[in-house]
Parts: structure tokens; sequence; C-alpha cells
């Protein structure tokens, strides 16, 4: 008989066998304190300027439930014994590889992927209709404490509210497979097409009921990267890892939302997915401890529109939201049963604060992509309009419209000095730091494969900390047929993404200071004597003052209006988190404290022309960030343009802070 191998028990168990007031000490030694930082939400979100009603709220329609499945599922008695609609099973055994663990877990489920079930839970609105279709995909779990039923919250609400909602079963997937969300994807769209039988079928309870015209796809987690896998599939006519798999799909998705989405566990082709021509909203927490790093920006950054359609795309960073909170049934419990042990569960919002924040973007993103409702598109162009809504903490928002033209991605070529446009030309003055480079994910070695451009200035003279010199500036030139090609005029506004870091270059040399002698010396430093060790600077750990810079319109005439970007928008530095317990395993897993997340701007150009009334929009020249608000840092830029808002521009601030002209 084996020897049996003694299971060393967890750490809990191991400090209940001591005495109690010896184990409360050893756990709290475990953790260090918590630190977050410092929240601005009682200035940010003081405003509810939005006229429009609160979407976080129930509607007017009763709502109704049932289930629709195989009818013979060996593990799930609601899609067995309670299912109102019988579904076929679908063969996805060219999209999936179970490998090793084939018959084990065909075993468990009673099929394998060649009869996989079509099963799903509805909430829908007490009427005839027809309602605009929701269908929810989860993400990978433990496969045997199921996902489907955690956004019971979301199915409701959207119910009360006027759509149908199913919540798509694909627990089969979960577990240790790889690489499988184009098989999750795949399953959705033959979930679409089920619907499409159900709203065509008499006798079924949604015949006729169902606007099969307005579609949306919802996932979390790995079901995030699913949706976009699915919005790709639903377009093409053959599956491209293998082309003897027909698609015929061609569905009317209109929008899709994506929950804590990873990005590239599944590459179509070897490539990264393409998404076109559909609304697409992502959001992510700060605290996730599952998907550790924002990899939702990067679809959201390949989301294009091509049609000559209105379309728009939205990114949030709500902070302090974890992974599982997202979904009932999954909880604070991003690591699995490890959390209580790994996590820092500490700074976590209120799970109910979170979902809450889920209700009011989920419903208002809908609204707007698949009702028209463009009262709400505010909300997505700048938070800060409807503070009475959101959970008091502190987002990091991203929005484009397909109106979007843009001056630089820093996406064109590898000259810092040209942009998107021929003729656009880019310049720096008195920067410690210009460069473009690509930006990174907080995960280690994750990229957000998109590049920006880095400013850093320092406007301190060396040996003089008193002196300030000219403020440094960064300059991006028009020709002089651009702005009337892209019409702009005071309901056009000056769109760009930004984020300050803790960065800053040394300061500035006197004027007419010598050049290094290393650099005019042939053997450089070396014949140099050592300087003198310098004693070490003590640790600072206040909370940096926020950032501020100002942004400035110029005409062909010289005409000049200048604008605080704060009035835009908080310009803040890095928002801190530790999501493990420990922090040098923190430090080992992660390589910075914060995640890269541009803040966008949106700025109507009326707001210039209120500050220079002689300001001629139709001949404008240049736009310019000028350092001039805070003496020396560095920000990260991107996506510079301008936009024709496709909804009524909603102010915040206008006439608070000062502003200057000449």
């Amino acid at each position: 008989m084996p020897a049996r191998t003694r299971r060393t028990p967890p750490l809990a168990a191991r400090l209940a066998s001591v005495a109690p007031a010896a184990a409360l000490a050893a756990l709290a030694g475990c953790y260090a304190p918590l630190k977050l930082s410092p929240s601005d939400a009682g200035t940010v979100l003081s405003h509810q300027l939005l006229d429009a009603p609160d979407p976080s709220q129930p509607g007017p329609y009763a709502v109704k439930h049932l289930y629709y499945g195989s009818g013979t599922d060996r593990r799930r008695a609601e899609y067995r014994d309670s299912v109102s609609i019988r579904t076929t099973s679908v063969d996805a055994s060219k999209l999936v590889d179970l490998k090793d663990d084939a018959k084990s877990r065909n075993r468990w489920w009673g099929f394998s992927p060649k009869e996989f079930p079509r099963n799903g839970r509805v909430w829908y609105p007490d009427g005839p209709g027809p309602y605009p279709l929701v269908l929810v995909v989860h993400g990978n779990h433990d496969p045997h404490k199921f996902s489907d039923p955690g956004y019971q919250y979301l199915g409701e609400h959207l119910a009360s509210r006027g759509y149908i909602v199913a919540s798509v079963d694909e627990n089969f997937l979960n577990g240790g497979i790889r690489q499988e969300n184009d098989a999750r994807a795949w399953v959705l769209l033959k979930h679409v097409e089920a619907w499409r039988d159900f709203n065509r079928t008499p006798g079924n309870p949604f015949y006729g009921r169902v606007d099969f015209q307005r579609i949306a796809l919802m996932g979390h987690s790995r079901g995030g990267e699913a949706v976009a896998e699915a919005a790709a599939f639903n377009r093409l006519p053959r599956y491209p890892d293998d082309a003897n798999l027909r698609f015929d799909f061609n569905f009317p998705i209109r929008a899709v939302v994506a929950i804590a989405p990873v990005d590239a566990q599944y590459k179509p082709a070897d490539q990264l997915t393409p998404v076109q021509n559909v609304d697409y909203l992502v959001f992510h927490g700060s605290h996730d401890g599952d998907v550790s790093s924002f990899t939702g920006l990067r679809q959201w950054n390949r989301v294009r529109f091509t049609d000559g359609q209105e379309h728009f795309k939205a990114a949030v960073y709500v902070y302090r939201a974890n992974h599982g909170q997202w979904n009932t049934t999954w909880g604070a419990g991003d690591s699995g049963p490890r959390s209580n042990r790994e996590l820092d569960l500490r700074g976590l919002l209120p799970a109910a604060d979170q979902r809450r924040f889920a209700l009011v973007y989920v419903t208002a993103f809908l609204d707007a992509a698949l009702r028209g409702e463009r009262r709400y598109l505010p909300l997505f162009r700048d938070h800060r309009v409807a503070g009475a809504w959101l959970p008091k903490t502190m987002y990091v928002a991203r929005y484009q419209e397909s109106s979007f033209r843009p001056l630089a991605t820093y996406q064109e070529d590898v000259d810092p000095t040209t942009g998107a446009e021929p003729g656009v030309e880019l310049r720096g003055d008195s920067l410690g730091t210009w460069k473009e480079a690509g930006m990174k994910l907080r995960s280690r070695n994750g990229l957000q494969e998109n590049n920006a451009v880095w400013l850093g200035w320092n406007n301190h003279v060396a040996g003089d900390t008193a002196k300030l010199a000219t403020p440094a500036s960064y300059t991006l030139t028009l020709r002089d047929s651009l702005p009337a090609r892209w019409s702009l005029d005071e309901r056009s506004t000056l769109e760009l993404a930004l984020a300050a870091t803790d960065d800053q270059p040394k300061p500035r040399k006197p004027a007419g200071a010598p050049k290094d002698s290393a650099d005019a010396h042939p053997r450089g430093r070396r014949d140099r004597p050592s300087p003198p060790p310098r004693a070490p600077k003590p640790k600072d750990d206040a909370p940096k003052p926020p950032m501020d810079l100002t942004v400035e319109l110029a005409d062909a005439a010289g005409h000049v209006a200048r604008l605080p970007l704060s009035r835009f928008g908080p310009v803040r530095r890095p928002l801190e988190m530790y999501v493990l317990r420990r922090r040098d395993r923190e430090a080992g897993a992660f390589p910075t404290q914060s995640e890269l997340v541009l803040q966008g701007y949106s700025i109507l150009l009326a707001d210039f022309r209120e500050a220079a009334p002689a300001l001629d929009l139709s001949r404008l020249r240049t736009v310019r960030l000028v350092f001039d608000r805070t003496p020396a840092g560095t920000v990260v830029l991107d996506d510079v343009g301008f936009a024709r808002p496709s909804a009524d521009f909603t102010r915040v601030g206008v006439g608070e802070l000062p502003v200057s002209a000449r």
C-alpha cells in the first residue's frame, strides 16, 4: 500500500491550532497597511447635469422568466426538467480539443463537443414586444459551480426596461481548456441562430416578440473576449482556422459589451481580433485579482468604424472594483479558494456598488446603441455629468465616436514630427522628454498594442530653484485646408487622451550655459573626478497634487484662446493598487503599482470661442499644450483630433475656472 502524502493545511487552519490572539496577530502580519490613492470623488462626482432618467432604476415592465435547453441535461436540473423551449445540440468539435481530459469531461457532462447543448435562462418583459435581444455569456470558472445564474441582477433589471435577456450556459467549456474562446464565440452565435427560430416559430413563447434588428452581445472575462470574437465571426463566411467550416451568420448585431475581458487568448489566423461597425463598451476594475491588467483596452483600440454610420466606443476603468463581483456567483474570490489567503480584499468596492455601476453603464449603453437614446452619450464622454448615479469611487474613461478625425495617433510612422494627416506637424519646445513608444500593461511583459507620445518638462532652472523658465510646450500644426475639409466650427470638439505619470526630467540648464564637457571631450566623463556621494533623499509618501496644463488654440491671424485642461476632467496622478496581501509578491508579480490608462477629454470648440471671441475656427492653425500650470512632470498623450458630437453636448464646470485670451 503506497504511503500517504501529508498535505500541508491552509494557513487559516494552521493558525486555528494556536491561541486565538496569536492567530489574529499572525494573520494581521500577512497584511501591509491598506494603501489607496486619495479619492477625489467628492469633487469630481459633485454634479448631476444629465437630463435623463437614472438608468439604474427599474423600468415599467413586470418581469417573466423561463429556461430553454436540451431537456436532457445530466447536471443541470433546470435545463432538464424546467425547459419551456427545447433546443437541438450543435457540433463544436472543429473548435474544441479536449486533449487528454476528453473521456473524464465527456463522462461527467454526458455529452462531447459533438453534442454541445444550447441552454439559457431568460428574463423578459411581460408584454407583446417586440423587444431588443441581449445575450450574456460568462467566463472561465470552476465548471462544477455554474456561472450563468450570476447575471440575474442584470437580466431582471434590463427586462424591466424592455429588453429580452438570455444568460447563456457555456459551463461545459470551463475548467482546464485553453484557447477555446473561438468555441465560446461560435456557440454564442448558435444561440442567436436559435433565437431567430424562436422569433419565427408560431406557438413559441417568443414568436414575434423579438426585435431581431436590435441585438447586443455581452460577455464577462473570457466571455468578454468571446463577444468580440463573435462580432468578428458574424461577418466571416468561414472559420479562419479551418475554412472547411462554413459560417452563415450575418446577424444584425449592433452592440458589444465586454466586462473585464481577456484578450488574445484566441487569435484568428494568428492575428488580433478585428471588430468593426458595432458600438462597443468595455469596463474593468483596478483591483482585479484574475485578469490583472486592463487588457480590454487592446480590443477597444482595435474597434474600427468604416461604414459611414454613427457609432461610438467607450472604456471605463473603475477604481477598487474587482473581477468576480460583476457575477453574483463568483463574488470576491477572484483567485478561487485561495482568495482569502492571497488577495487583499480590504479596499474593494462593496459588491452592491460595483454592480450598481454595471447597471448604470450597461443600461445607458444599450439604450443609446439599440434604441438611439442619445441623451445618455454625455455619460460616456464625461462621467462627471452623472455624479448622483455613480458609486463614489474614481473612474478613468475613454470615448470616441465615428466622427473622430485624428491629427495624431502615434501609430502612423516612426517620425515624431509628423501626424496622422498629411501636412500635420508636431513640435516640442523645451521638453526634457519627447518620445513616441508603445504603452505597456501593468502585468509583467504585457503590452497595450498601442503607441503614444511621452512629454516631460521641468520649468525650473538648475542652480536657482526659485526661477522658472518659459513654460515648455507641445504643438500640433494643421495644414491650411484641414479646418474647412473637416467643417470645424463651434459644434466641433477637440479630442485628446492623456495621463500624468510620476516622472519628471531634471531642471533646465540656465540660458547660455555651455554644453557638458563630456559632450565635447573624446573620452567623455572618464577624465572627470567623481562627484562626492549625495546623501539619500528622505522618502516622501505624501500624495502629489493633481497635475494641470493649458490647452491653447490659435488661428492664422494669431488669435489665441487658452483653457485649463482640468476644466474638462481630472488630470490625476497614477492610481495606486495593491491586489495581493503580501507586498513582496506584489512587487514580484507587477513591475508597477498602477495601470497606464489615459483619460479622454472632449472640449467643445465653442468654449475656446467664449475665451477668445475673435478666434476663427475655420482658419485654425495650431493646437498647443502648454505646461505652465505644473512646474515639472511627464504626461502620456494619444489620439489628438476633432469630432462632431452626435448628441447635445453637456458641459461641466463652465465658468468655474479662469480662462485667458489674447
